[in-house]
């Protein structure tokens, strides 16, 4: 096939990088623009970004300019790692002129006519598109990837809801440093140190699963009758988050049952085939000391999500781990993968 021609939208920031560095050699997708702030616009993205990736800055976007965040560049699609109040003003202008944006920003989230997409849990919500174009009158359009946290839990609660319902969860996060971006939390107040409070987090929690597992009826989403209560801190791990979770079921089930149930979780037929779709979507854990994030993060390059001590709660019915990468499914890979998943459903094109 033709590459798509994508652009990246805040390349330069961390998020932006991960964009940069999982789209190189992709086979439906060519990089023909990346966007910056008013600092980096002119430069060529080797000398403008502040590298901070582990893995190397891909040859292809070393020279490439740094253009402005605005309609006027070369794409199809647009890949937005842009910080949410930017992204508040500059997504809605380039739907508007035409571009599909497939957003990591928080901005539109929750918008009723917004997409906040998982493919292996909701890729039916992309029905929101069509009445979102005709209410706002946009050629293009804005679809979003959720909350680094949300994404694995979601997808541990998707793979659960079908066979036992759910009915409420109690959910602790301990999150990864990178979630806070680049240069994120000093390092004198998380050094020796927790800090059990991410601004906006633990509202996104107690909403955004609630929408992605949620049912699309005539143009809106109903979301699914589940209660959250979620506690949000900061940790001292590079990358990976992880949520501790207990989940009372609308049937009775144990743990040896939910571990069966997550296991074979698979994703919808379409989702499976797509380029960046982990082969497995969640790998369970029967350590008692897993799953951790110096170990399992990168299951499934990134894309698994990983489960282990799954347990009888004596509150709810069950309880368990879970883990996810943070900057890669529940960032740029997850926004990736939606855009592989607007491709294959013929939305972008």
């Amino acid at each position: 096939m033709t590459k798509i021609p994508v652009a990246i939208l805040g390349a330069t920031g961390a998020v932006g990088q991960r964009f940069v560095q999982l789209l190189e050699a992709h086979p439906w997708f060519e990089v023909t623009a990346l966007t910056g702030s008013d600092r980096t616009v002119g430069q060529q993205y080797g000398d403008g970004c502040r590298w901070v990736l582990a893995e190397p800055m891909p040859d292809y976007a070393r020279g490439m300019l740094v253009l402005p965040t605005e309609p006027g560049f070369e794409a199809r699609l647009a890949f937005s790692a842009l910080p949410a109040e930017a992204a508040r003003a500059v997504e809605p202008a380039l739907a508007a002129a035409g571009y599909a944006v497939s957003s990591n920003a928080s901005a539109f989230r929750m918008a009723p006519d917004v997409p906040l997409i998982i493919p292996e849990v909701n890729p039916d919500h992309t029905g929101l598109i069509a009445h979102q174009r005709a209410a706002r009158g946009w050629p293009g359009f804005i679809l979003t990837n959720p909350n680094c946290t949300s994404t694995g839990l979601t997808i541990a609660l998707k793979a659960l809801q079908p066979a036992f319902g759910l009915r409420r969860a109690m959910v602790v996060s301990l999150q990864a440093l990178s979630g806070a971006g680049y240069p994120g939390v000093a390092s004198l107040d998380i050094l020796d140190n927790v800090v059990p409070y991410i601004p906006g987090e633990e509202e996104k929690i107690e909403q955004e699963p609630r929408k992605m597992l949620g049912t699309l009826h005539a143009g809106a989403v109903r979301p699914a009758p589940v209660v959250f209560s979620a506690h949000t801190n900061r940790v001292a791990v590079s990358d990976g988050h992880m949520v501790c979770a207990s989940v009372e079921f609308e049937r009775a089930a144990g743990p040896k049952e939910v571990a069966e149930c997550l296991a074979g979780f698979e994703a919808p037929e379409m989702v499976r085939t797509l380029p960046s779709a982990p082969r497995q979507v969640i790998e369970v854990r029967s350590e008692p000391d897993r799953p951790q994030p110096r170990k399992d993060r990168l299951a499934g390059a990134g894309m698994t999500t990983v489960v282990g001590r799954v347990r009888t709660d004596p509150l709810f019915h069950v309880k368990f781990v879970v883990l996810s990468h943070n900057t890669v499914h529940g960032a740029a890979g997850g926004s990736l993968l939606n855009g592989e998943l607007l491709v294959a459903q013929g939305l972008v094109q």
